[in-house]
């Protein structure tokens, strides 16, 4: 018997890489490439939290009668004071705000200082839910002459999660400046109110219903030395993966002969 007479069996193996070795090399590729990106948003960040950070330590300046917004963004985080009087009458309250594992309220009252035109808006802090009315905590409402301390900030940007505010029904999920400054007749200026960071005075200020301020400290997160890390992991793995599917040899040719060996 021939070979004519007991021709080989032509198997076709098929193609040895598919198009998901193209998506499989564009992973580490867009991972190196994130990964830089994040190398270059800590450095920014970093000198961000730098420069806030010189402005905290520096004595505090008193605020002027009247602050041009356009300039607040260069004095963010500056530690100033103000005196005057509470306007209680006008109070606002955001929230719910959690404080410790507990719901509350941002308590943000208008500071008037005299002047036509010089009220600000005073971000005081956070009092429990149960405080919620003012006739509950009238330890809270200072009604003399008094001097704030605190950090010029500039105004909040709305999470597209958040509910818009309500002002006709005195209900707010966010400060926004522009619109509480209307609405109180005060200039678009945020200050929020500082203490220092006693444990028994903030438990004594919960107790009675005072507002409890925040400390004079830069509270930006960063978290890109951490992303950095992911990102620049996954582009090894994935260019490790890519590798060993290119080496690995191919479970056929492209065309495998069978012949009979029973053949003679």
């Amino acid at each position: 018997m021939s070979i004519v007479d007991n021709p080989p069996d032509l198997v076709r193996a098929g193609k040895r890489h598919g198009p998901g070795l193209i998506i499989l090399a564009l992973i580490p590729l867009t991972a190196f490439g994130l990964g830089t990106w994040q190398v270059q948003r800590l450095d920014w960040k970093s000198k961000l939290i730098a420069k806030f950070e010189d402005r905290l330590v520096r004595e505090p300046l008193p605020l002027p009668p009247h602050i041009d917004p356009q300039a607040i963004s260069e004095f963010d985080y500056r530690r100033i004071y103000a005196t005057g009087r509470f306007r209680h009458d006008q109070e606002m309250l955001i929230g719910p705000r959690m404080h410790d594992g507990k719901d509350g309220y941002l308590v943000i009252t208008p500071l008037e200082r005299g002047g036509k035109g010089t009220t600000v808006l005073v971000n005081r802090g956070w009092i429990p839910k149960k405080f919620k009315k003012q006739e509950s905590r009238p330890d809270g409402l200072p009604q003399d002459v008094v001097t704030v301390e605190g950090l010029l900030r500039e105004p909040w940007k709305k999470n597209m999660f958040t509910p818009e505010n309500s002002p006709e029904t005195k209900e707010f999920y966010f400060p926004d400046v522009a619109q509480m400054a209307k609405l109180t007749c005060s200039q678009a200026v945020w200050v929020e109110e500082t203490m220092d960071a006693d444990l028994l005075k903030a438990w004594d200020r919960e107790a009675r219903g005072i507002p409890i301020g925040r400390p004079a400290e830069v509270n930006l997160r960063n978290n890109h030395a951490q992303y950095i890390f992911t990102w620049y992991a996954l582009a090894a793995a994935t260019s490790v993966m890519l590798w060993m599917v290119v080496k690995k040899p191919p479970a056929d040719i492209s065309r495998r002969v069978r012949q009979n060996k029973d053949w003679s």
